[in-house]
């Protein structure tokens, strides 16, 4: 079963939030603070499997660029600009209460 795809997204900058829409019908609020800690770059994570959350004070959301069809890029207030975010790694990223029950059941 593949990965649902994002219909929409959206830069709420007076809440601090980006909005996706997903073609399942799923909407998900995350906000700027949590996307940037949850970068996936080398410079970010490091070259090894463990993904860790790297807390960046007053970490501002400046632009979205798509990625070809599996991703998108964000340029942040920090010069940083490096993560691609793959929709798969969006999509577990998602901090509502039903996506996290269906992470905490694949542990």
């Amino acid at each position: 079963m593949s990965m649902p795809l994002p219909t929409e997204i959206n830069h709420i900058r007076a809440r601090g939030v980006v909005r996706m829409t997903w073609d399942d019908g799923h909407v998900g609020e995350y906000a700027e603070a949590d996307l940037r800690g949850h970068c996936p770059c080398a410079l970010c994570q490091g070259h090894g499997a463990q993904r860790r959350f790297i807390d960046v004070p007053n970490a501002k959301l400046e632009a979205i660029s798509p990625v070809g069809n599996y991703a998108i890029e964000m340029r942040w207030n920090d010069g940083h600009n490096t993560g691609i975010y793959t929709y798969d790694h969006l999509r577990t990223l998602c901090p509502c209460s039903q996506c996290q029950m269906k992470g905490s059941e694949s542990i």
